[in-house]
């Protein structure tokens, strides 16, 4: 059996034993889009597949240096950090070339009871049945810019992460001459992602020194955020292998154009199978859908933002000029928006979400981009007129403009009455404590701007 084939935990078990495993690999994605895993006996992998397993819920009360979390309700001190459930997901199975000779097999699992109210997945699961429940199946796919760096985690670290040595130098976009003598690392992304069921559509040099997009293949929504999350957990590992790094910062460098995450969406008719957001007879083609589905993530973008532009970070990389929005904006195939409407055939015409930055846990950017649309349809939202040319030069109402710091962002989600009504009370409360703890740890500490602005002069 081959590990894409399973479906049920009797495929689960089968499988295990066929190749032979004492220990398969097992994980969920944090609050962060970090996988927090481990391996498991088979015995007790077997047994987790009827009744699920306990992993200490510590994971979901702390940030992505594991420093605990101080205001949130759902773990802590306060409740001893017991063991969380976690359901196993018999379909997520996929085969680890780097584990067991080859032989290795992965399995995602997902928060159940308490838990579920807050875990990624799960809430993007449950948009995903919001659509289905409307009539809509929907698809996405998301591509990722990347910089890669000729440092080890030791190298970096030992260097104060300063001077780095970029994998390549200088600008070459499009390269082919980066990629054929770098062919080696740039085959094992490939085959890995092959091998391990995230497929990428499209590989190929950004402009800047050793940056990378990848466009990972479109699939049904739910799929298409296991493969997201998993590319960037094992493009990093990829990466390592070739003692390099690989980093999905938002903005590593002020000399850089930022790293973004964009979502590509589609809805098709759960009856008939045909694309909802083509008309031929519509103004652009676009469908009653389309256009409302659009207009609602115009008009949540600004108080949904925090949940794809997730860290301190990633307001520095919305700036004007750097090919990164900076208020809810869209256009008819316009890169300076941050909604870009792509026309195209029945099959192709889509929606490209493209605030989402690429350190943003890719669950979340899709349950926006989802569910604000689906609040779009459901309420007849109508968009602006589409921004022609230069959007960094257009001046929406104010009600577009972004929140210019997570703090802000934070406080903009707990307040959005759409928020609590898509992704629920208990999501809301503890993902806004979750960003206004990481903005209040960035406070805590003195940049080398400040030092050199202020130490001798003010």
């Amino acid at each position: 059996m081959k590990a894409r084939q399973v479906r049920t935990a009797a495929d689960a078990r089968k499988i295990v034993e066929e190749r032979g495993l004492d220990y398969v690999k097992v994980g969920a994605f944090d609050i962060d889009g970090i996988l927090r895993g481990k391996f498991l006996h088979k015995d007790k992998f077997f047994s987790s597949l009827e009744s699920g397993f306990g992993f200490c819920d510590v994971i979901y009360g702390w940030d992505s240096n594991d420093v605990c979390y101080d205001n949130v309700k759902f773990t802590g001190w306060h409740t001893g950090y017991p063991d969380a459930a976690v359901r196993v997901i018999p379909e997520s199975c996929r085969d680890v070339p780097f584990d067991f000779e080859g032989k290795g097999l992965f399995f995602l699992g997902e928060l159940a009871e308490k838990g579920e109210a807050i875990c990624p997945r799960g809430l993007l699961r449950r948009l995903v049945k919001r659509a289905n429940d409307m009539g809509y199946e929907p698809y996405s796919a998301v591509e990722y810019e990347f910089f890669v760096f000729d440092e080890t985690p030791y190298s970096a670290r030992e260097k104060g992460y300063r001077n780095l040595r970029p994998f390549t130098p200088g600008n070459f976009g499009y390269s082919t001459i980066r990629q054929t003598v770098e062919s080696g690392f740039h085959e094992a992304m490939l085959a890995t992602a092959r091998t391990m069921d995230f497929p990428i559509e499209g590989l190929h040099t950004e402009t800047g020194p050793g940056v990378l997009e990848a466009a990972i293949g479109v699939d049904t929504t739910l799929s298409s955020g296991d493969k997201a999350a998993l590319f960037k957990t094992f493009i990093k590992v990829v990466a390592e292998k070739h003692k390099l790094m690989a980093t999905f910062m938002a903005k590593w460098s002020p000399n850089y154009a930022g790293q973004s995450g964009h979502v590509h969406l589609s809805l098709k008719d759960r009856k008939s199978g045909k694309p909802v957001f083509h008309d031929p007879k519509a103004p652009r083609a676009m469908s009653r859908e389309m256009r409302h589905f659009l207009g609602g993530q115009q008009a949540l973008m600004p108080e949904l933002l925090g949940m794809v532009a997730a860290t301190v970070n990633s307001y520095r990389r919305l700036i004007p000029g750097y090919w990164a929005p900076t208020q809810a904006t869209w256009g008819i195939e316009n890169r300076t928006t941050s909604i870009r409407a792509i026309p195209g055939s029945p099959k192709s015409q889509r929606i490209e979400y493209r605030v989402a930055s690429a350190d943003s846990n890719p669950y979340l950017s899709l349950a926006v981009a989802l569910g604000s649309g689906l609040w779009g349809i459901e309420n007849k939202i109508e968009p602006t007129e589409a921004v022609v040319g230069n959007a960094y030069t257009v001046d929406l109402p104010k009600k577009f403009h972004f929140p210019r710091t997570l703090t802000e962002a934070a406080e903009r989600l707990s307040a959005s009455k759409a928020a609590r009504k898509l992704f629920g009370d208990a999501f809301v409360d503890h993902y806004a404590a979750t960003r206004e703890w990481e903005d209040r740890e960035f406070r805590k500490h003195i940049t080398d701007w400040e030092l050199a602005r202020y130490f001798e002069i003010i």
